[in-house]
């Protein structure tokens, strides 16, 4: 069997499964299949013309595909069902992607493939986003130009040691969330801010959590935190940004945030509380997630001469 058929075997079955844990009521595990299957058919929607199997057309539709299973994954995540993609025109789509290689008609739903993800600034999507109970005034946006643009998913090695100094390593290793398998994508941004919540080391996205299990995403992910301790400025905070992909608006969004003070760096795990979002840098108007007991968990090693 060619590759190319192999691929498409996979990918109806995926389709298949999604759309029978959909049928079943099985929601947690429909949401994964579909978004696993979204983010397959993106990458191949958007890879180079020599890198791909599929004409410029049937890339098109792939993508057109992706958006309808995303649209239908934030659909079994929302309250107002009733305006939302339904089942119903998600199983229209199985016939085309069976046959994705003589598909030659008008596809049946007025979407457009799914660009490639925008990852908003600090800040920048507060603007976008009309959720009353989270805004807040007053957040701190950092300085976003003080140090070099970064590539998502990039980690800094760990700095140089000096004698007397004390380097720092954070290992996160889970976030509790009540919907975390619910969260497409999810990743990390950390932060080192001063006071005034302005940028002390360059910014650094984790890569995507490792798995999603019950009421936690794992990440299991190191961070070098890129100053030396006693370099920090008195009143500084280590931050950490969850984010995640929203569909229906296509950018990438702040779900919650969390922080570390200078007098909490210490060997050993360490549980921090989650707040909602806009993230305050400023540590001025703080709003706790949740009641629940869900924090962010982490590991540190301080690396000392």
């Amino acid at each position: 069997m060619s590759d190319l058929n192999k691929t498409l075997q996979k990918w109806h079955a995926s389709f298949s499964k999604g759309t029978d844990f959909d049928s079943w009521g099985q929601l947690v595990e429909a949401i994964d299949e579909y978004q696993i299957l979204a983010r397959q058919l993106q990458k191949e929607a958007q890879s180079p013309s020599n890198a791909s199997d599929f004409t410029e057309d049937q890339k098109k539709t792939i993508g057109k595909i992706a958006t309808c299973l995303e649209l239908r994954s934030a659909a079994l995540q929302s309250n107002q069902s009733q305006e939302e993609f339904k089942l119903e025109d998600l199983k229209q789509l199985e016939p085309i992607l069976n046959n994705i290689l003589t598909f030659n008609k008008e596809f049946p739903f007025d979407v457009q493939p799914v660009p490639l993800r925008r990852i908003l600034a600090p800040g920048e999507e507060e603007n976008l986003e009309v959720e009353e109970e989270e805004e807040e005034a007053g957040a701190g946006v950092g300085s976003p130009d003080a140090f070099p643009a970064r590539v998502p998913g990039t980690l800094l090695p760990r700095l140089p040691s000096e004698p007397g100094m004390t380097l720092l390593t954070l290992k996160i290793e889970k976030i509790g969330l009540k919907d975390a398998g619910q969260c497409i994508d999810p990743y990390m941004t950390v932060s080192v801010k001063d006071v005034n919540g302005i940028d002390l080391t360059p910014v650094q996205d984790t890569p995507m959590a490792t798995r999603k299990e019950d009421t936690y995403v794992h990440f299991n992910i190191e961070i070098e935190i890129q100053k030396h301790v006693e370099k920090l400025t008195k009143g500084a905070a280590i931050f950490f940004e969850f984010k995640h992909y929203k569909p229906k608006k296509r950018f990438t969004s702040t779900k919650c945030f969390a922080f570390m003070e200078l007098d909490e760096i210490k060997p050993g795990p360490i549980v921090v509380e989650l707040y909602k979002k806009p993230t305050d840098f400023k540590r001025k108007k703080l709003q706790l997630l949740t009641k629940k007991p869900l924090y962010l968990h982490l590991h540190q090693t301080l690396h000392k001469e």
